[in-house]
């Protein structure tokens, strides 16, 4: 005690000197300001120890204690909006009660419509911009009128399945089982006693004979499914296709290379009678159509189809085909559907019919001879063709003259829809009692999925043809020169066409029912008369047609104007732009000044369609339009620097490729991109072109609007010949879509896959795995081969007038696969399917869009093992 008393007197000068030394500084801090009191705390935390920052810790929590607040109003309202998704409708109900701002989150319409479209139940009407909570009550009205049962309702009427089954109920199932078995035994007995009372009288005593009938006679006794199935096998059977050039021998005889002699006829007899009608209907598909499978698929199983090749066949070939199909019978009709305009048929390759063709003596004999095998018009037959001549005065004669060749009555749309084959939808030239000629070959669904589908598949259809047609017509000819033998395959289709000899057709003649007379044509004739005076009044429907193409071509420029401009405007009015307001004019001001000029056009038809008589003009309105036409010219000059605006703007501004991938292919702009609805303005020409020739065969010669329209159409003509001109100039001076940078090709190297990825790079690796954030900074293009792997750089232009668009590579790396090393990288909330590729100097994150990733990491491994042991 004594010696803590000495040692207290002795530090009592020093607790004094701390006491003054701490009054002294607080004085200074309190003349600080609040920059330099809060540098002073910095500095002076900065000195302390760890118990001394968790004494300060504690301190600061007694004194400041955390507050709790609302994380919907500290989160941004997409992240709130992601949380409440994980929820149930009956957890979204109880939070919408915890407060007012809770229920205004809960009740949105990207909450609710989820979990209606989950269950098949969709709004019936479109919600306005300003509706609230409009799936939320439709959700609740289809939940509340389900139709349900409770437990014990449910047992009342089903049972359950505990349920005791009745004494003899097993013995009673048993003998029904055996009474049923002893119903068809004795049924089917009284059958074929039935059969053999009913038996034909042999035609022979040959044991084919035998044979021949009592197959026949089973046939006979088949169901009607059964029938069915067999008519169906049989069509399959009898497509016609050119296979190969000795179909006929040198004598014009038929031979069957396929089956022997002895079983040809009765093969033939066997099936000939029922397999078609006794009057069937005939159509000829020519493989020019794009995507003729779906047409030949879609023939109806009473129907002939006749598939031609369009190149290479003749007119003598094709009637040989024919007859063959139709096998001595005549057709109620035959349809010809092949490519064609409202002036020509396209019949085939080199053969065009025509105003200018048609008395040709080739062409003149295929038709007398088609007409020969269809049934006279008193009795029903007609010929129809799948081409819109009757829409036009050179399509009109060549109507005439063929009713004037062969006496028959033909029948053709009278109507040019906007898009591709949607003419022979229109109404026909012609009475139809039995429905529209398409009714009468094609089943109507398959025809409609074919037709939608027709536009891109021309335009695929003609890159296909043109880089495949040298390897083609090389392959043609080696396996027609392995089937003919040695002797050269042109020089034998030379001595094919001519070995046909003339009386051929002249037995073909003969075997016609009966010999159409002059007065029959003339009845004809003033038929075909009869039918030409009433498409007077179907200028009306026309006008209607050009008032309707009008009106869906200013909606395709409204969806250029509502979907891309007016939020890339309001972006840039709210400061959070998308794009500049340069790159927005560049892209957008032409097509709005067009999409301007359109809205005068459509207001003037609808106001001339209001008041519409027979005596109203309509040719002056596009002479006037075509007065204006410089907003298509600087359309159409800025139109490559309009695509290269996009596709720069899109590589580099990630919000603009967002932006497009949120809009590009939705139901509001009909599946199509931007790129894709700028087409629009290229093709609308064409389209001006045919409906005002539609409109003028029906105008009579004596009609004001007459003149004019014959003036319109001159000038839409020579703009679209404009277009042409800077098509072809544009597609001259493409570039290249594959950019070689280093040659690939070394000994036993192959290639095994191809995978498009995305470039990714991290903001931070410090960061937990789980809740890491990527950007996306570039597309890639990975080429494996069983020794390396190529990374290339992938960019996507499109070019003008063209809808798909050319991808470009450019080399970046080539790495051993043996020094290759893959990570993947595991789901979470902002990555998925991605993975790194680690090679001896630089690293890539990659992401596939589409659940590739599994497929492409199996190869990739699989081949670095395969390397790494040959290694």
């Amino acid at each position: 005690i004594r010696e803590m008393s000495i040692l207290l007197r002795n530090d009592t000068p020093f607790w004094n000197l701390f006491e003054e030394r701490v009054s002294l500084i607080s004085h200074w801090f309190d003349l600080w300001t609040d920059k330099q009191r809060k540098q002073f705390l910095h500095t002076l935390l900065m000195r302390c120890s760890k118990s001394q920052l968790k004494f300060t810790q504690n301190w600061l929590a007694e004194k400041i204690p955390v507050t709790r607040v609302d994380f919907t109003r500290v989160l941004p309202r997409f992240i709130s909006l992601y949380i409440f998704s994980f929820l149930s409708p009956r957890e979204l109900s109880a939070s919408a009660q915890v407060s007012w701002h809770w229920k205004f989150i809960t009740e949105q319409d990207c909450l609710w419509m989820p979990k209606c479209v989950k269950f098949g139940w969709f709004l019936p009407y479109t919600p306005a911009d300003n509706e609230y909570s409009a799936w939320k009550r439709h959700y609740i009205a289809c939940a509340t009128s389900l139709d349900y049962l409770t437990p014990r309702e449910a047992t009342e009427i089903y049972g359950t399945l505990n349920e005791p089954k009745a004494e003899n109920e097993e013995q009673e199932e048993w003998l029904r089982e055996k009474w049923l078995r002893k119903t068809i035994r004795e049924r089917l007995a009284l059958h074929k006693r039935e059969l053999f009372k009913a038996r034909l009288p042999w035609m022979s005593g040959s044991w084919s004979s035998r044979f021949l009938k009592s197959r026949l006679q089973l046939n006979q006794a088949q169901t009607i499914q059964d029938r069915a199935r067999l008519q169906a096998a049989l069509q399959l059977n009898r497509v016609i296709l050119p296979s190969s050039p000795n179909l006929l021998n040198v004598t014009g005889s038929r031979s069957y290379p396929v089956l022997p002699y002895k079983y040809c006829q009765h093969v033939y007899q066997k099936y000939s009678s029922f397999a078609y009608p006794p009057e069937p209907c005939l159509v000829l598909i020519s493989s020019q159509i794009p995507a003729y499978e779906m047409v030949l698929d879609s023939a109806k199983p009473e129907v002939i189809p006749v598939l031609y090749e369009h190149s290479g066949t003749t007119l003598d070939s094709l009637l040989f085909y024919i007859e063959k199909a139709l096998d001595g019978r005549k057709a109620k009709s035959i349809g010809i559907f092949s490519t064609g305009d409202s002036r020509e048929i396209n019949l085939l390759q080199g053969c065009r019919i025509s105003i200018e063709n048609i008395l040709n003596p080739e062409v003149r004999e295929f038709w007398e001879t088609l007409g020969g095998w269809v049934m006279s018009p008193e009795e029903g037959g007609h010929l129809d063709i799948f081409v819109p001549l009757a829409s036009s005065e050179a399509g009109m004669e060549v109507l005439s003259q063929l009713t004037h060749l062969t006496g028959v009555l033909f029948r053709t749309p009278t109507g040019i829809a906007t898009g591709s084959y949607q003419h022979i939808l229109s109404e026909w030239l012609g009475k139809q009692k039995d429905g529209p000629p398409t009714a009468s070959y094609f089943t109507e669904v398959k025809l409609q999925t074919w037709l939608r589908l027709t536009e891109v598949l021309e335009e695929a259809l003609k890159a296909v043809r043109k880089q495949m047609r040298p390897y083609l017509s090389e392959l043609q000819k080696n396996i027609s020169g392995r089937i003919i033998g040695k002797i050269c395959h042109f020089s034998f289709l030379n001595s094919y066409k001519t070995s046909i000899p003339l009386k051929q057709v002249d037995l073909i003649r003969s075997t016609r029912g009966y010999v159409y007379t002059r007065k029959v044509k003339l009845t004809l004739l003033s038929r075909l008369n009869k039918s030409m005076n009433l498409l007077t009044d179907r200028r009306t429907r026309f006008a209607r047609e050009l008032l309707r193409s009008e009106k869906n071509y200013v909606h395709l420029l409204e969806t250029v104007r509502d979907i891309y401009v007016t939020p890339l405007k309001a972006a840039l009015a709210s400061n959070r732009a998308i794009l500049s307001h340069a790159s927005v004019q560049i892209i957008f001001s032409d097509i709005l000044n067009a999409l301007q000029l359109n809205r005068q056009v459509l207001s003037e038809l609808t106001e001339r369609l209001e008041e519409w008589s027979p005596a109203q003009c309509l040719g002056e309105i596009f002479i006037t339009f075509g007065w204006q036409l410089q907003t298509y010219t600087n359309f159409f000059n800025n139109y490559t620097v309009i695509l290269k605006t996009i596709d720069k703007c899109r590589e580099t501004i990630p919000l603009f490729r967002a932006f497009l991938k949120r809009h590009d292919k939705t139901v509001v702009t009909n599946m199509m991109s931007l790129q894709e609805l700028l087409l629009g303005p290229s093709k609308r020409f064409e389209e001006y072109v045919n409906l005002l020739y539609a409109l003028r065969l029906h105008t009579p010669p004596e009609h004001a609007d007459r003149e004019d329209l014959t003036t319109a159409i001159k000038v839409m003509k020579q703009y679209k010949e404009y277009i042409d001109q800077v098509c072809h100039h544009r597609s001259l001076f493409s570039p290249s879509s594959v950019f070689s940078c280093l040659n690939l090709l070394e000994t036993n190297r192959y290639l095994i896959k191809i995978q498009d990825v995305s470039q990714l790079s991290c903001y931070s690796e410090e960061i937990c795995i789980s809740f890491r954030l990527y950007k996306h900074i570039g597309d890639l293009s990975l080429f494996l081969f069983n020794d390396a792997l190529v990374i290339s750089n992938r960019s996507i232009s499109y070019m003008p007038f063209e809808r798909t668009p050319r991808t470009t590579y450019q080399f970046l790396a080539s790495v051993a696969l043996h020094r290759l090393v893959v990570e993947d990288i595991p789901h979470s909330k902002y990555i998925k399917n991605a993975f790194i590729l680690q090679g001896p100097k630089h690293q890539w994150i990659c992401s596939t869009e589409d659940e590739d990733k599994f497929t492409w990491l199996s190869a990739l491994r699989s081949a670095i093992k395969c390397s790494i042991e040959k290694n």
